[in-house]
């Protein structure tokens, strides 16, 4: 090849972006760095519970700043890199699924909260698929909104690359990303151009609902790791993009 591939990227503008950056630099890759959501805090906090679910770093990081105090809670976590946060912010972890999926959790819990009171604190784009299957496990469900996720003005660079033939590679890591990076081609006049760029590329999703909504928009879908991890995704996609960068 005459460069590196090209690789957009989604994440949130910082330290999730920076690292994200440094990882496809040391993969070999060109980084498109081209955030799709920015974090607005509602300030509110988790509410009491038998049991607490958070389900991302940064509703972690909220619910620390804000001083939240689980008491005698069980406090769950969506996945590892949510029960990391946890952890480094001074909480206990008391639920980890198998599967890092709303499903995955709902699977670690239904035997366990028929009759507690269950709190989910999270964005305002979670998926109804935990809060619903709880509720159907018999928990009284309440849900707070720590912070609204929106797409940041000016976003769409990796649009107007994939319109043009210019993308290798994209990176998926949430429902949103895929939502909001068709929102901003939309903008641009391209969406059509941008989903026939991406389907000549290579497309890597977090895990099955943001691969499911990618397809769903007409987008196909050629990497899902495993683990829901970036790391993991990074890699796979690199490779599936360039296989000759790793013989």
């Amino acid at each position: 090849m005459s460069r590196d591939v090209r690789v957009a990227v989604f994440r949130p503008d910082d330290e999730r972006l920076d690292d994200a950056v440094e990882l496809l630099d040391s993969l070999g890759a060109d980084p498109v760095a081209d955030p799709m959501l920015e974090v607005r805090p509602t300030g509110a906090s988790p509410e009491p519970g038998e049991y607490v679910v958070l389900t991302s770093k940064t509703g972690v990081e909220l619910a620390a700043e804000a001083g939240w105090e689980p008491g005698d809670a069980a406090v769950c976590a969506i996945g590892s890199s949510t029960a990391d946060a946890l952890r480094e912010h001074g909480y206990e972890v008391d639920v980890v699924p198998d599967e890092y999926t709303s499903a995955g959790l709902v699977a670690a819990l239904e035997d366990r909260v028929d009759g507690a009171r269950v709190e989910v604190a999270r964005s305002d784009h979670g998926s109804a698929v935990l809060t619903e299957g709880l509720a159907e496990a018999g928990a009284d469900v309440h849900e707070t909104v720590l912070y609204r996720l929106v797409r940041p003005e000016g976003s769409g660079e990796s649009a107007a690359l994939a319109a043009d033939g210019d993308l290798d590679a994209a990176l998926f890591t949430s429902s949103l990303t895929v939502e909001h990076l068709l929102d901003a081609a939309a903008e641009r006049g391209v969406r059509e151009a941008a989903v026939a760029g991406l389907n000549d590329a290579v497309v890597g999703a977090i895990g099955p609902p943001t691969r499911e909504t990618a397809e769903a928009a007409g987008i196909e879908v050629d990497v899902v790791p495993e683990a829901a991890d970036f790391e993991a995704l990074a890699c796979a996609v690199v490779e599936a993009t360039a296989p000759t960068y790793h013989e």
